[in-house]
């Protein structure tokens, strides 16, 4: 779903949806009236209203200024690398979601040895 350079108004210069479990993650390039580029990070999760059984989506949405970048990396990062190192092997219930969503994404791969397979796909996004 990447959409560069193709504006669909004035505003929009990228976007990837990033499908995850029962969340969708959108990641929005925009440009600004002085053509300055923003990100806008938006989690959307589909709800049902009760008792009416209405069907909406409960979004937030941050929103990332280009001289924010690289505190915001950091950061981001320092937080994954204290996950990691306090939990270096998810929960059972979070494997058995990865490992599934990994198999429909990727093939078969992650079905061979998941650890593996996650560290490989770890390397190749650096």
């Amino acid at each position: 779903m990447d959409n560069f350079g193709s504006q669909n108004t004035r505003e929009d210069v990228y976007s990837k949806a990033v499908r995850a479990g029962k969340r969708t993650y959108f990641f929005d390039v925009k440009a600004t009236r002085n053509e300055e580029f923003y990100l806008t990070i938006t989690e959307s999760k589909k709800r049902i209203e009760q008792p009416s059984g209405k069907v909406f989506y409960e979004k937030h949405k941050i929103f990332l200024y280009r001289e924010d970048f690289e505190k915001f990396r950091d950061a981001l990062s320092e937080a994954f690398s204290a996950i990691k190192e306090a939990q270096p092997e998810p929960p059972h219930m979070f494997r058995t979601y990865r490992n599934q969503n990994e198999e429909s994404n990727y093939g078969s791969k992650a079905a061979e040895d998941p650890a593996e397979y996650s560290n490989k796909k770890e390397d190749s996004e650096e």
